[in-house]
């Protein structure tokens, strides 16, 4: 059986998608279909369920599949052997990322890797914490981003990078006239705040009873997103990490100033199955990441929707930093 068809198949049960595995392949979708039945006629078992939707793998479909994504893992490693260590590499990179990570930011890294190697076709999959390690932990994702990652038995994390935590609220709000907030200034103010079930949620409401703030929660939210919404909208204000209300400051429909006598950072983190090597493909990938640093590299909004403060350098004193 050609290699071709395992990875026809592989991504069919990836995508759970017969439509997306075609387009991914530049084929029909009939050509698609006709790979799979022949593959099953040929093992005389049947891979996968077609009734509901998305279609699912059978139990032996799930064992064929974890098999075949080992081998076309092999062989392209058998073939990145091959060349030096400038030559370009095949294969595709399966990743999963909570929805704050930048989509942006990512777009362009992705751009980047695109043009240091076309060959490799990346997919980004923006999820639910939870669902970014169900997806890492079942074998659909490569690797995963997540905020305050964590390892576990089955599950290794390794650092990526910090991103500071800053008030943010609409330009017109009194505490965006400020060049720097003490967290005991946002006592009585209507906070607009994560979910609790989220990780960050409970390391925010910690740092905030730490600094003797307390804040009126007026609406929760599961992303980052919406929060900016809400906040736009004159929900309230929070604390969210500054990369990510960065064109928003700029654009001037947000406002965001950092803490003084204080640091939150909120840590983000590459997780990865632990037993399982990845593939020269990814690694590049995770390599490119650290070197762009996910678009941190980038120039930082100034606090205040631009304002600058001829005195904010010596208004804020020493910081003591915090990862919650």
């Amino acid at each position: 059986m050609q290699l071709e068809a395992l990875k026809v198949f592989c991504d069919v049960a990836r995508c759970k998608s017969f439509s997306q595995a075609a387009a991914d392949n530049d084929l029909s979708q009939s050509a698609v279909s006709q790979i799979v039945i022949l593959l099953e006629r040929r093992l005389g078992v049947k891979l996968i369920s077609r009734a509901p939707r998305p279609l699912q793998l059978t139990p032996l479909g799930r064992m064929y599949y974890d098999g075949c994504k080992k081998l076309i893992h092999q062989y392209q490693e058998l073939e990145a052997s091959l060349h030096d260590a400038e030559a370009r590499i095949e294969g595709s990179i399966q990743a999963a990322a909570i929805y704050s990570v930048g989509l942006g930011d990512m777009g362009q890294l992705v751009e980047r890797f695109a043009a240091l190697q076309p060959k490799v076709k990346v997919h980004i999959e923006y999820l639910h914490p939870d669902r970014v390690y169900e997806q890492v932990l079942g074998g659909t994702a490569d690797f995963g981003l997540v905020s305050f990652p964590r390892s576990t038995r089955e599950l290794l994390a390794m650092p990526w990078r910090e991103e500071e935590m800053v008030v943010t609220c609409t330009p017109g709000h009194p505490l965006a006239r400020l060049p720097g907030i003490r967290p005991q200034q946002l006592t009585g103010e209507r906070y607009v705040a994560f979910d609790f079930g989220l990780v960050i949620r409970r390391q925010v409401d910690r740092f905030l009873r730490r600094q003797g703030a307390a804040v009126v929660v007026t609406h929760e939210f599961d992303n980052i997103e919406t929060i900016k919404k809400a906040i736009e909208a004159g929900a309230g204000l929070a604390l969210l990490p500054e990369p990510t209300v960065r064109r928003e400051v700029q654009a001037g429909t947000l406002a965001a100033s950092p803490l003084i006598g204080c640091r939150l950072l909120r840590p983000l983190g590459i997780i990865k199955r632990r037993h399982h090597q990845l593939s020269q493909t990814a690694k590049r990938f995770l390599e490119l990441l650290h070197k762009g640093n996910g678009g941190d590299n980038a120039e930082p909004a100034t606090p205040n929707n631009g304002r600058k403060h001829r005195h904010q350098r010596r208004t804020r004193g020493p910081r003591k930093k915090s990862t919650v």
